[in-house]
């Protein structure tokens, strides 16, 4: 599977202390290993986000995803919950 990442999704991730950076590569390889981990509570959004996923960074980080593409895992946005979907 090809990694893309959105403009916005990289801006996010600089502005990221480098601690969650390296937790966000740890969580990302354990996605493409197996999407159905439990410490990833991968799960399809609502209302706006309808059409995209998210994964747990940590407890307040997450990864919003969209799987739509064939082969490709777009990376959306990367925040805290508040931050996305405040």
């Amino acid at each position: 599977m090809r990694i893309a990442k959105a403009k916005r999704f990289e801006k996010q991730y600089k502005k990221l202390p480098q601690k969650t950076q390296k937790k966000f590569v740890t969580r990302l390889k354990l996605y493409l290993e197996d999407k159905n981990d439990p410490l990833l509570n991968v799960h399809r959004l609502k209302g706006p986000y309808t059409e995209l996923w998210s994964f747990n960074v940590t407890a307040d980080i997450r990864v919003v995803f969209d799987t739509s593409f064939d082969g490709v895992l777009l990376l959306v946005a990367i925040g805290s919950h508040s931050e996305l979907y405040g």
